[in-house]
């Protein structure tokens, strides 16, 4: 029996014919995910990449990404809740979808309720291009309008990011690219 790489590669460099599942692109079309595993085997994922987005973007700080998120707010969602927290969160887990979260905390202060609205973002965006850092806060900055992930959510998500569903899916090659270990930056 021979011993197979984890990208269905035998040694010999022959190809079998159960591939990998790509976590991050399980609802893609499998001639999709079949273009994207011959990128993989051909070591060219990573290269395509860093040609596309060459630099990561520069936002470290929690209270950067406040700022960024603010201004990307008042631009476009003005008349939509205020937010009182936006940070990196290194609790939230990529591996179960979740790549930035929007709350809503509720406390009572004397007689009234007070709620506020934040956002978390996965810490491991923080060396990420900065495309996908804004696919990220658009995402979350929409659901302050539109709670569900249906039609309206994406056109709002379209007008805040004309190219909202490139960044998505390429986002979605840049974390099967952290998976496979392979880190562009």
């Amino acid at each position: 029996m021979t011993e197979t790489s984890r990208h269905g590669i035998e040694p010999s460099g022959a190809r079998f014919e159960l591939m990998r599942p790509l976590k991050y692109l399980a609802g893609y079309a499998p001639a999709i995910t079949a273009q994207v595993h011959a990128l993989i085997d051909s070591d060219k994922l990573p290269e395509l990449l860093l040609k596309k987005y060459p630099r990561p973007h520069d936002i470290k700080t929690d209270k950067a990404l406040y700022v960024y998120t603010m201004d990307l707010k008042n631009q476009f969602l003005r008349q939509s809740n205020p937010l009182s927290k936006v940070v990196y969160d290194d609790k939230i887990d990529v591996l179960h979808q979740a790549l930035g979260l929007h709350s809503v905390v509720s406390r009572v202060q004397g007689g009234n309720l007070k709620s506020k609205n934040e956002i978390r973002i996965g810490a491991i965006f923080k060396l990420a291009p900065p495309e996908f850092l804004q696919m990220i806060v658009v995402h979350e900055l929409a659901h302050l309008r539109e709670k569900q992930h249906n039609k309206a959510f994406y056109k709002l998500c379209e007008y805040m990011a004309p190219d909202y569903h490139q960044w998505e899916f390429d986002m979605r090659l840049y974390l099967t690219c952290l998976d496979l270990g392979r880190a562009i930056y």
